[in-house]
C-alpha cells in the first residue's frame, strides 16, 4: 500500500488493508406526527481502524516481539497512516492482536491489528461528579456552574440560622422549666394555703411536656451538627 504506516516505532511496510469505522453514536427517536425517526446524537464512539499484513523477513521477528508487548501492556500507541489523515486521532491502544506463522516460512508472519481512538481527558477543573463538562461539584457538593450553588447555599444557610435559633429558644425553655421546678419545691413546704399552689400545678404540667421537648432538641441538634 501506498503511504507509511506506523505503530509507535515499527513501520509497517506490507501492510494488505486497512478499514477505518466512524460510528457517530445515534440513537433514534420516535416523534408523534413525525414521518422519520428523529436520530439523536449521543457523542461519536471511539474511530476505529483494523488492518491486516505481514511481517517482513529482516525484521519480523522483532516486529512481532514490540507488537505483542505493546497489545499486552494496553498502553496508549501512536498510529499514522494515509487512511487517518482527515481524522483527529492522536493516541490508540491496541484492542485486539493475532498473529499467524505458516509452516514451511519460519521468519514470516501474518498478522491482524485492531485499535481503538483513546482520547485525552479534560483537565480535572471541568470533570465534574459524573464526568461532564459544566457539571462541577463545589462547596456543596455540585451544579456549581449551573449557578444552584449561591441560591442553595442561602437556603442552607437560613435553614441553619432557624434551627439554631430555635434550639436556642427551646434551651431557654428548659432552664425555665428548671427554675419553676425549683420554686415549686420551695411552694411545697408550706402545709396549707400555699400561694405558689399554681405555680406548682403548671410546673407539674410543663415537667410532663420537657422529656417530648428535649427529644425534639436533640433531634435538630443532630440535624445541624
Amino acid at each position: 500500500m501506498a503511504g507509511t504506516t506506523m505503530i509507535g516505532d515499527i513501520e509497517l511496510k506490507a501492510v494488505h488493508w486497512i478499514r477505518q469505522e466512524i460510528d457517530q453514536g445515534l440513537a433514534p427517536q420516535r416523534i408523534p406526527g413525525l414521518e422519520g425517526t428523529l436520530q439523536q446524537r449521543l457523542g461519536r464512539h471511539s474511530h476505529r481502524v483494523a488492518l491486516a499484513g505481514l511481517l517482513l523477513v529482516d525484521t519480523s521477528a522483532a516486529d512481532l516481539k514490540t507488537l505483542q508487548e505493546k497489545a499486552a501492556s494496553g498502553e496508549e500507541v501512536t498510529f499514522t497512516a494515509d487512511i487517518t489523515t482527515a481524522l483527529t486521532v492522536e493516541h490508540m491502544v491496541i484492542e485486539s492482536f493475532a498473529a499467524e506463522q505458516v509452516a514451511g516460512r519460519p521468519d514470516q508472519y501474518a498478522y491482524t491489528i485492531t485499535l481503538v481512538e483513546s482520547p485525552p481527558l479534560p483537565p480535572p477543573a471541568e470533570v465534574g461528579g459524573f464526568g461532564l463538562d459544566g457539571l462541577g461539584f463545589g462547596d456543596l457538593g455540585g451544579l456549581g456552574d449551573l449557578g444552584f450553588d449561591a441560591a442553595l447555599g442561602d437556603v442552607l444557610g437560613d435553614i441553619a440560622d432557624q434551627a439554631g435559633a430555635l434550639t436556642d429558644a427551646l434551651d431557654s425553655a428548659l432552664d425555665a422549666i428548671d427554675q419553676l421546678e425549683s420554686l415549686a419545691s420551695l411552694a411545697s413546704l408550706t402545709d396549707l394555703g400555699s400561694p405558689l399552689q399554681p405555680l406548682t400545678d403548671k410546673v407539674d404540667q410543663l415537667s410532663a411536656v420537657g422529656p417530648q421537648v428535649t427529644g425534639v432538641l436533640d433531634g435538630l441538634r443532630r440535624i445541624i451538627s
